[in-house]
């Protein structure tokens, strides 16, 4: 093994799961040095994925290891590795059976209750890139919307009242909102006339390092509950966290239960539950599961790199 470690992450073009692998990949950098190589994967049928090619172009350098999330990627990263001799961590749940990965990084409401298998890390939510909080003093305000999808339905009057209400009654720190690729269209406009003093950032215009900045600045961040993965980069930046309403089309499906599971455990305040007088309270921990999946990693393949207990 070279000095660096030389990772190898495939990526299907898919946003939500290359933000997966880079949040490993990353939190992998903070432990260990690192090179990443970046490998666009085209999609294809997954059985045929299981005959392709495992060799490398001459100008990517052979993997210490393999990171990929999404099914597009599974037959191509098996193939690498049997031609590297590198094992591969899958993101996510994945399609083939499971003993195929040399380890599965699985969100622990996909295993149903279930005990995770000795290749499993079972976490709380997908991995994300936003790196444990600093020292820095937090000041702003951030709001996420997310939109309609099989699990939640949309209610922009119900989000409109909720926004405009948390803004007036803590008007005096500067308030944020993007917005998501689910997000209806003119919903972002339509709240920046019911609420001026709202700074929009349509998600369009933003780049990928945008929103784990302004997470990294945010002492309070409200997200509508439909967004599973901004709600788990909301909850790793150290930031308080609220909860926007949006309606349930599945209230007893997985997504709702996990969501349930964050409010119980005080993770999460719904607006419902919010006095404007009061700030949001703080959750009990920091959500730091990309640096634990990462030194878990270490242990299990480098130990010699691997952080001390």
């Amino acid at each position: 093994m070279s000095d660096a470690l030389q990772i190898l992450l495939l990526t299907d073009g898919k946003p939500g799961h290359e933000n997966q692998s880079r949040g490993l990949a990353e939190a992998l950098g903070r432990l260990t040095e690192i090179h990443v190589t970046l490998l666009p994967v085209k999609r294809q049928h997954l059985i045929a994925s299981l005959f392709t090619s495992g060799k490398l172009h001459e100008d990517i350098p052979k993997p210490d290891l393999i990171i990929g999330a999404g099914h597009a990627v599974h037959g191509r990263m098996l193939a690498i590795s049997r031609t590297s001799g590198a094992p591969c961590v899958v993101m996510m749940k994945p399609t083939l059976p499971s003993n195929f990965f040399s380890l599965c990084v699985i969100p622990r409401h996909d295993l149903k209750g279930r005990p995770p298998r000795p290749n499993m890390i079972a976490t709380r939510g997908a991995l994300n890139r936003v790196p444990p909080p600093g020292e820095r003093p937090r000041n702003g305000g951030l709001i996420l919307l997310g939109g309609p999808s099989s699990s939640y339905a949309w209610d922009s009057d119900s989000i409109s009242k909720a926004i405009c209400s948390i803004v007036e009654a803590c008007g005096e720190r500067p308030w944020r909102i993007t917005n998501s690729r689910r997000t209806p269209e003119g919903e972002l406009e339509s709240l920046a006339k019911a609420c001026p003093a709202l700074v929009t950032h349509p998600h369009a215009t933003t780049g990928r390092d945008w929103l784990p900045e302004r997470l990294a600045e945010a002492a309070e961040v409200w997200v509508s509950e439909d967004s599973v993965s901004m709600i788990y980069e909301a909850l790793s930046s150290g930031a308080r966290v609220g909860l926007l309403p949006v309606p349930r089309l599945k209230p007893n499906g997985r997504v709702a239960r996990g969501i349930d599971e964050l409010i119980d455990d005080g993770y999460l305040t719904p607006v419902s539950k919010w006095e404007p007088s009061s700030i949001l309270p703080e959750p009990p921990e920091v959500l730091r599961e990309s640096e634990r999946c990462a030194a878990e990693v270490l242990r299990r393949f480098f130990p010699d790199l691997a952080p001390s207990r």
